[in-house]
């Protein structure tokens, strides 16, 4: 069919979801207007213009298929995805974890998306969804604007939930004092990728009670705080108990100083942010303190005494849709099938997990518009599961969720092991994702 002849898909927002989107449609021959609002409008998470923008991590986790989420990359990497070949691309060193250097990884997608000729790219904040022609994927975050949440909310006529999510802070490699970290990764997994603060039980004791009593930005009245256990805020584990943060990011486990064989009574990990090793973020430091009380708690952490604070932890409202009562398949309103949701604003919890429904979303509008059947990715994959959970879950309680090897369709054998039981219905799902014809 020649593509002049279909109806342009109208892509709302250039995130992770959005770009994978908007990538796959014009690889199908399928014209797209991708709508962006930057650089016009930015919410108070966003700093670049780039599209495909990470406002938290920089990393994409767990790079083995042994982990959901791992098996999720190699899916897309399958499926031909956008957004995991730059990943692999603008990779850095992170153990065993896939992370990257968010401005290369970001400008190398925004250049592929504004040099493609099937996409046009308009920048404009939607306001008006129903005022456009044609198929439309809506990606456009968890971070929707005002104005389009509320649109989005007249279409569906349904209440919004939400949750807060939190960036962690990034620090400046030059300013980190290096007598006190050490480099080292957890179990000696990959080459010592990550800088470790370590603390002895006094310093532990000095910084909970401070992070406990530090100031944090003050929460409209009419916003209900609902945290995402998976992106806690570090000041609310502090608020759960002493040890909170010792069995979550401040783990020691694993961790022994190569210059001096000692353990530790917590530790707080750096991980590198770019290529060049000039910026680290804090692993799991998600945080809404205010600037102030951030650079002053932190800066009570071993190592970071003199630390530059390039970026701050910022706090923002992540929004997403009841997914269960309005999604059908491939993330199409039932009662707008033409109409399709991707990315966080779903429920779906991660980038991974952006760029998969992203995928899947416009792998249903390609076969739509070629008059083709649809691809039903199988719940034994990983790719298949994320979706079946996002339209079948309890709707009355529907929370985010990261892609786990929980929600895939088990083995019809039980293995005792888990790591063994999870690559044996990791090989089976990339079977399954090899012989579909897209």
């Amino acid at each position: 069919m020649n593509n002049e002849l279909l109806s342009p898909v109208h892509v709302i927002g250039a995130g992770l979801a959005g770009s994978e989107a908007a990538w796959q449609l014009a690889q199908a021959k399928i014209p797209v207007i991708l709508h962006e609002m930057k650089p016009l409008k930015k919410s108070s998470a966003h700093h670049s213009d780039n599209f495909a923008e990470l406002v938290c991590s920089n990393s994409f986790r767990a790079a083995n298929i042994e982990n959901a989420v791992g098996l999720l990359k190699e899916e897309l990497r399958q499926l031909n995805s956008l957004v995991i070949a730059a990943a692999d691309k603008f990779s850095v060193p992170a153990g065993g974890a896939l992370a990257v250097d968010r401005e290369k990884f970001s400008s190398f997608i925004t250049q592929q998306l504004s040099d493609h000729p099937l996409i046009k790219i308009v920048h404009e904040e939607v306001t008006d969804i129903m005022s456009l022609d044609g198929p439309i994927i809506i990606a456009s975050g968890p971070l929707t604007s005002e104005a389009l949440a509320e649109n989005i909310k007249k279409i569906v006529n349904q209440e919004y939930l939400y949750f807060y999510d939190a960036a962690a802070p990034i620090v400046a490699s030059d300013s980190l004092n290096l007598n006190t970290i050490f480099a080292a990764s957890r179990y000696n997994k990959g080459d010592a990728d990550y800088l470790n603060c370590p603390f002895t039980k006094e310093q532990y004791l000095l910084f909970w009670q401070e992070l406990k009593n530090a100031e944090t930005v003050q929460i409209k009245e009419f916003e209900k705080e609902v945290f995402f256990e998976a992106c806690m805020p570090i000041e609310e584990m502090a608020n759960r108990g002493e040890d909170t943060m010792r069995f979550g990011p401040m783990k020691p486990v694993g961790l022994t100083n190569p210059r001096t064989g000692e353990d530790y009574y917590a530790v707080v990990q750096l991980r590198r942010d770019n290529a060049v090793g000039s910026l680290y973020n804090i692993v799991g430091f998600q945080t809404h303190l205010t600037w102030g009380e951030q650079k002053r708690v932190f800066s009570l952490i071993p190592g970071l005494e003199n630390a530059e604070f390039v970026r701050y932890g910022v706090m923002h409202r992540n929004t997403y849709i009841n997914s269960p009562k309005l999604l059908g398949e491939n993330f199409c309103l039932k009662e707008l099938p033409h109409i399709h949701f991707a990315g966080q604003i779903t429920g779906v919890e991660g980038y991974v997990e952006s760029v998969a429904s992203g995928l899947l979303a416009a792998l249903s509008v390609v076969k739509k518009s070629l008059g083709c059947k649809e691809i039903i990715f199988p719940q034994e994959t990983a790719c298949g599961a994320l979706a079946f959970y996002v339209q079948n879950a309890a709707a009355d309680n529907f929370q985010p969720m990261n892609i786990n090897y929980g929600i895939i369709k088990p083995l019809e054998v039980r293995v005792r092991k888990k790591k063994e039981k999870n690559l044996l219905i990791a090989e089976k799902s990339l079977k399954i994702i090899n012989a579909i014809n897209l």
